[in-house]
């Protein structure tokens, strides 16, 4: 009886093991099949969805067209969502169903019975030959699985690429993966540094006030990264190519995808190729270029530039400043700090980011440290360095994927925080010493879109994802969410009352800010870039032929004006007093009255 119960139990494991062995390579052939198809079609760039929108583009007021791409094109979001899924749990599927059957055949070994002789008449190495057989039986199977791993890797990175829409490697600094910014003073919570974070002493004297902020604009969008410009008399009528109250038009050296800062009556910006990068002072009353500076001998700096995308360029970040001195960072990791004179206060590289597409994230000050967001592959973090001497005051790790979003600061109203966005979450950090007050898995994908604030809550979005409403607080809660509108490089604007979005093929979205219903979409025939800019109770859209779309911050779509630059831009603009500063493709405008 123990015989036929002991032989039993073999078979029994001797048949899971079998019927996992096969389902493991029916997973292998699965996950090669998948590789093949997704190289040879693209779920998200469809022959009909290129027709499509090729026939929308020679009759631009056909409604019933666009409703057709857009049930399409959520269509083909769905798709890819499902070959995501079925790529990981194929993965999963594989993994188990090995484990499974490496299991049941070290039972079967343990209870295998002794070798019996070589059969009569057989060669003396007849079980040396069975062996080898089985050896290579194995080696192929363990071959088969091995490819199907790499291949089920290689779709998984495919995927990635694709979920990159021609606006998404444009980088931070195209008005679309930046968010850097001053932001008023105020006084952070004090905290001991914690676990995974770095922390020194830091000096507290030397800063702007939160009048000086407020009436600057020393980051990208503005004076709290949160794309609202403090200012009156805000021109809305110009015209580029007739100088119509166009100031002065400077042309800019060297190409950059950053948008300009502002600080009293000068503006800085950068610039780059693979063997130069420089720093702009224009002057903000004429025009003229004050100074320029090479950054360049400083040590650390790689022997070579990255190669990064063209669309991201060299130098995308924005600037900062807290009108003592201004700070820029390039792709290859070099950061510098200027005194407003043009002068090197100091200088060093803070090693090439691993970035696939190049570094996006733009700076931004919190008194008088110089915050960075450093989100790469493998090694996420966010550093806070002393303005004077560029010496690390605190630096926290992050479990998040590489992120081209920016960070803001924000005053809560009991404290100050500083939010970041990057897969998978939106995180709080107090700018004092880095210590993490919040997070909320609530996004996804290659993140481009820096988060907005007002009132108390949070928007982030990214394309292929989700749109989503956080309040803040302990925990903090998902109030809406939505994925109908979503963007991939445009950051979202929200006041107390509504949320902007603007999205890269041009659609313009008005939320309300707490429930997340619709007020109006109205969609434009060009792609927007630049991230919208609340200023003066309008919000300022700035499309990618330079066309600023200017409407009323009301939950009724009113246009107030659509001037043109006369040149294509990809920039967020910046405020002055009565003025407007734009970087176009080529030349730096100032716009206001004579």
């Amino acid at each position: 009886m123990k015989n036929n119960h002991d032989t039993g139990h073999r078979g029994l494991f001797r048949t899971v093991a079998l019927i996992s062995a096969v389902f493991a390579m029916v997973m292998c052939v699965l996950i090669v099949v998948n590789y093949i198809q997704v190289k040879r079609t693209d779920p998200l760039n469809t022959p009909v969805m290129k027709a499509l929108v090729e026939r929308l583009q020679g009759n631009p007021g056909d409604d019933q067209l666009r409703q057709q791409i857009r049930e399409l094109d959520l269509l083909a979001r769905k798709a890819f969502f499902t070959t995501q899924w079925q790529v990981r749990m194929g993965g999963y599927l594989l993994f188990f169903s090995l484990l499974i059957a490496v299991i049941c055949l070290k039972y079967l070994e343990m209870r295998e019975k002794p070798v019996p002789e070589a059969p009569q008449g057989e060669k003396t190495d007849f079980w040396n030959d069975r062996n080898i057989n089985r050896s290579w039986v194995a080696y192929t199977g363990i071959g088969i699985v091995v490819l199907a791993l790499v291949l089920g890797t290689l779709t998984h990175l495919e995927l990635g690429k694709r979920l990159e829409p021609a606006g998404l490697l444009m980088g931070g600094n195209n008005a679309t993966f930046n968010a850097g910014n001053a932001n008023n003073a105020g006084n952070a919570d004090n905290a001991d540094s914690g676990k995974r974070r770095v922390a020194v002493a830091v000096v507290t004297e030397g800063y702007p006030s939160a009048q000086e902020i407020n009436a600057n604009f020393a980051s990208f969008r503005g004076p709290g990264g949160d794309g609202i410009a403090l200012k009156q008399n805000t021109p809305t009528s110009w015209d580029g190519k007739g100088m119509k109250n166009i100031l002065w038009k400077t042309e800019v050296p060297l190409p950059g995808f950053n948008s300009p800062i502002i600080w009293n009556d000068r503006v800085f910006l950068t610039g780059a190729s693979e063997t130069t990068r420089e720093v702009y002072c224009f002057d903000l009353n004429s025009g003229k270029i004050i100074w320029k500076f090479p950054v360049d001998k400083i040590q650390g700096t790689p022997a070579k530039a990255p190669v990064v995308n063209k669309e991201t360029g060299q130098c995308a970040p924005t600037m900062t400043t807290d009108g003592r001195r201004v700070y820029a960072i390039f792709a290859n990791g070099d950061l510098i700090a200027l005194d407003m004179d043009g002068k090197k206060v100091w200088a060093k590289n803070l090693g090439l980011p691993a970035n696939h597409y190049g570094h996006s994230s733009s700076l931004v000050m919190y008194h008088d440290l110089l915050i960075i967001q450093y989100d790469q592959r493998g090694a996420g973090c966010v550093m806070a360095l002393s303005g004077k001497t560029g010496e690390v005051a605190w630096k926290t790790s992050r479990n998040v994927r590489i992120s081209w979003a920016s960070p803001i600061l924000v005053n809560t109203g009991s404290r100050m925080e500083l939010i970041l966005v990057a897969d998978p979450l939106v995180a709080s950090y107090n700018p004092a010493d880095g210590k993490e007050l919040w997070k909320m898995e609530c996004i996804s994908g290659e993140v481009g879109p820096s988060v907005a604030y007002a009132d108390g809550v949070v928007f982030s979005v990214n394309d292929y994802a989700k749109l989503a409403a956080v309040e803040i607080g302990d925990p903090p809660k998902l109030l809406w969410e939505d994925n109908e509108y979503l963007s991939d490089i445009p950051s979202p604007l929200a006041t107390g009352k509504y949320l902007f979005l603007a999205t890269s093929y041009g659609t313009v979205v008005c939320y309300d800010a707490r429930k997340g219903t619709k007020y109006w979409v109205h969609e434009y025939d060009t792609p927007i870039y630049a991230s919208p800019i609340l200023a003066n109770g309008k919000v300022y859209l700035l499309d990618k032929k330079g066309v600023m779309h200017i409407v009323k911050a009301d939950q009724t779509y009113a246009v107030v004006g659509e001037p043109q630059l006369g040149e294509g831009s990809v920039c967020t603009p910046a405020f002055a007093s009565g003025r407007i500063v734009i970087r176009g493709d080529k030349s730096l405008f100032c716009i206001g009255k004579p």
